[in-house]
């Protein structure tokens, strides 16, 4: 069943995509080159509503009782119409916020996804949220949607880092026998696999924000289903597996802080840029960027079987490496070397 439903999943989308890239043509929804964009010719975008129909369609081949279902899918077709609007015309940053957090709130309130509490390491007490559980995981949607979003910015990035993840978390559901979270992520997998056929470089259409936001929503979803309720340790799980999308997010909010710019501001200093403007090809840099986020994903599996002190020592070890790397490429700036510069002191005789 599950290896069935990625296949169909993935046949789909190798079939409904074209038919996608000649509609967003239609609809204008088209990419244009400009001073941020690494492409250089007219490119249909909206591609993501191929990898959504493939996923619904599969889906309802797949669930036996799907209306159990509706509040994720209904979740997902606000978040879709959001990013089919703002791909055919390009919507301001707040009603796509709104359509954000109303695509949360459908799968929050409706749907009952909520993290409610956590076990704190060291201590036998937990920690409830109380009140605060449906704002924080309404906080962990949205921002993991905007995390995926915000690195799509070469061809078959998001599309491929997105599918890391949601191997990595199918991994682990299937570990823990959590079948539902398994399936929609290997149906997501498929549909992605197929889009990134057309999307991978040189790309034939690109996944805009239809693509995207979708895929930020169903990733953040599954994670949580899959670690809710649990110890603070496990938590952590979903945070190392979308490592590379999150640290890429947090440190352009550094990077805007440092240089005094507004937080929303765009910029040609993402992690693909940098590694771009350090001589890596188109190709080579997208390869570099799936293999950390495979090691992410690697480690998360590691994480969740550790002791606690190793879980530990592994959160360190990935935190000193992550600021070593930021501080090498300059994805903050290039005078932001803080634990260089430290460890350059020290070493001095």
């Amino acid at each position: 069943m599950l290896i069935g439903a990625l296949l169909v999943a993935f046949l789909l989308s190798i079939f409904l995509t074209p038919f996608v890239g000649k509609l967003a043509f239609k609809l204008g929804a088209t990419d244009k080159p400009n001073e941020r964009k690494v492409h250089s010719k007219i490119m249909p975008r909206m591609g993501g509503l191929a990898i959504f129909l493939s996923f619904f369609i599969t889906f309802l081949l797949f669930m036996n009782d799907f209306r159990e279902q509706l509040p994720l899918l209904v979740g997902a077709l606000v978040i879709i119409l959001i990013g089919m609007a703002d791909d055919i015309y390009e919507l301001r940053a707040a009603p796509k916020f709104l359509g954000q957090v109303l695509a949360a709130l459908i799968i929050v309130l409706w749907g009952g996804l909520q993290v409610e509490f956590i076990n704190l390491p060291f201590f036998t007490n937990t920690l409830e949220f109380g009140v605060l559980s449906i704002p924080i995981t309404i906080l962990w949607i949205v921002s993991i949607i905007n995390a995926i979003n915000l690195i799509d910015g070469l061809d078959g990035l998001a599309g491929g880092v997105s599918t890391i993840a949601l191997v990595t978390i199918a991994t682990m559901a299937l570990i823990k026998g959590d079948l539902f979270v398994a399936t929609v992520a290997l149906i997501v997998i498929g549909s992605t696999l197929g889009f990134l056929k057309y999307n991978f470089h040189p790309a034939k259409i690109f996944m805009g924000d239809t693509g995207a936001l979708f895929l930020g929503y169903i990733i953040a979803v599954l994670s949580l289903l899959g670690f809710k309720n649990v110890t603070m340790i496990s938590l952590i799980v979903p945070i190392i597996i979308l490592g590379v999308p999150i640290s890429d997010t947090f440190f352009a909010i550094i990077r805007r802080l440092v240089n005094k710019q507004p937080i929303s501001a765009a910029d040609k200093s993402h992690l693909h840029h940098c590694l771009i403007n350090l001589g890596f090809t188109h190709k080579q840099t997208v390869l570099l960027i799936y293999a950390l986020a495979a090691c992410f994903g690697l480690a998360a599996i590691i994480f969740s079987f550790a002791t606690m002190w190793g879980a530990m020592i592994l959160v360190m070890g990935l935190l000193i490496i992550i600021e070593i790397f930021v501080e090498k490429i300059g994805l903050v700036n290039s005078n932001y070397q803080p634990l260089l510069k430290m460890l350059n002191f020290k070493n001095k005789p």
